[in-house]
């Protein structure tokens, strides 16, 4: 488990940020030189047919990460998404669309847990809700 997944994270808390675009490994650099983080390859597809990349501060930390439009992320438009820690993640989804926001994606462990959902707020924006890795 990453030291990242190790953290505890108080509910509204925002977790990580990931950016889906068309081509991360073009884009991964600038990110490397604007902002001073590094990117470290991470293996995708049910193969590893590409990578997407996690980009750690100047300490080795987790700070987010730029993503391939495709696999999982297929059909995502270029945008900065933050992941928001929240209590329950199905409860989360439930009053989303009961105040009029919309599910995108919902991403869910071979058990069926939830790992994350990805919601439209009712003015159009989008942003992830996620719970504290288990074990």
């Amino acid at each position: 488990m990453s030291e990242q997944a190790k953290k505890k994270y108080n509910v509204g808390a925002i977790v990580s940020a990931d950016l889906t675009v068309p081509n991360a490994t073009e884009l991964k650099d600038f990110y490397a030189e604007v902002i001073g983080w590094t990117p470290e390859e991470l293996r995708m597809g049910a193969d590893s047919t590409y990578a997407d990349y996690i980009m750690k501060d100047a300490e080795g930390n987790w700070m987010g990460g730029v993503c391939h439009a495709r696999g999982a992320n297929m059909g995502i438009p270029p945008q900065w998404i933050v992941y928001i820690h929240v209590a329950d993640i199905k409860d989360s989804i439930e009053k989303c669309k009961k105040m009029g926001g919309k599910v995108i994606k919902e991403a869910v462990d071979g058990n069926g847990n939830y790992m994350y959902a990805m919601l439209e707020d009712p003015m159009g924006a989008i942003l992830a809700v996620t719970h504290e890795a288990e074990g």
